[in-house]
């Protein structure tokens, strides 16, 4: 009897506050403590998981001009150890402000800024020679491009996950500029209008000079074409050319009356070039055997100032 006596009173020890009503009060995060930002305090373990989980797990945002989008966490980084944070919380002082531990995948966020790149990234276009356009030389517009700046997309981006605040990310871009521009074309190019007896000096596609000349007479044209400066000779020798106006005449060598004056600019045609005359009163009509005569100061000034190379148009205007 005594022995049963004994046993009901243990087992009334053990439940004893079981039947009684008075179980043991949840664990609780202790007051005014919290993690990443998020407000836990007074929290069981179960809820401040999902509070600060729901603040992690938010979509991270993006700006750009007038556009917006979110990305998913998850593709951004690995996960966030967030019952390791709650449980420090448990154990923390009162007013303690506690860090989310977060696993950034940095070669994730590495792979998304190289997507940002390839989607907002513009290549910069050089300026380029195009010819005539119209009666003078054209050059292209050169036009500066963009390239996303992926070490600083990169930070900002760590940056957000690792605050969980989710403050939007604006695209940072820098600028790229083009190989050529416009102000880079000023190689001389010659445009000689037939009809007018004028030629034309640019640099590039803007106006340096002109010059009044002689061209082809109607028996001897100056062929119509785009041609180049391949012979550049100072002074001169006259040879016949292999024409039948020429039959029977014979070299002249440099010096005064020497039909070619003091400077020959030859273009990329047979028995064609630029060239200076002793013959002024030529000047401003259509005169020659088919060369492009000037006055012998402007012819020397024009040769000092183009090289082999340098392109020449001829034009019916």
């Amino acid at each position: 009897m005594k022995f049963h006596l004994t046993l009901l009173a243990i087992i009334a020890a053990v439940l004893g506050p079981a039947v009684s009503g008075s179980a043991l009060p949840p664990e609780l995060v202790p007051p005014d403590v919290r993690i990443a930002g998020v407000d836990v305090s007074g929290m069981r373990p179960d809820l401040a998981q999902a509070a600060v989980r729901n603040r992690f797990d938010r979509p991270v945002r993006f700006t750009f001009e007038e556009k917006t989008w979110h990305v998913g966490s998850s593709l951004l980084t690995g996960s966030a150890a967030v019952r390791l944070a709650v449980e420090r919380a448990l154990r923390a002082d009162p007013g303690a402000r506690l860090k989310l531990p977060v696993a950034v995948q940095r070669e994730w966020v590495a792979r998304y800024v190289d997507y940002l790149d390839r989607a907002f990234s513009r290549p910069a276009v050089s300026a380029k020679y195009m010819g005539l356009r119209g009666l003078r030389p054209h050059v292209s517009r050169a036009r500066y491009g963009v390239r996303v700046s992926q070490a600083v997309m990169e930070r900002r981006i760590v940056r957000n996950l690792l605050a969980t605040r989710r403050v939007p990310i604006a695209l940072a871009l820098h600028p790229v500029a083009p190989k050529k521009l416009r102000s880079d074309f000023v190689s001389p190019v010659i445009v000689i209008r037939r009809l007018s007896n004028r030629l034309y000096l640019y640099r590039g596609d803007t106006f340096w000079r002109s010059f009044g000349v002689a061209t082809g007479s109607p028996y001897y044209p100056t062929p119509n074409g785009n041609f180049h400066i391949i012979d550049m000779q100072r002074h001169p020798a006259w040879y016949p050319p292999n024409s039948a106006w020429a039959a029977g005449l014979k070299p002249i060598p440099p010096g005064p009356g020497n039909p070619l004056g003091t400077r020959w600019m030859g273009l990329d045609v047979y028995g064609v070039g630029i060239h200076g005359t002793p013959d002024s009163a030529s000047i401003g009509y259509s005169a020659s055997h088919g060369c492009i005569r000037m006055l012998i100061p402007n012819a020397e000034w024009l040769f000092d100032h183009v090289r082999v190379g340098t392109p020449v148009y001829i034009l019916e205007a």
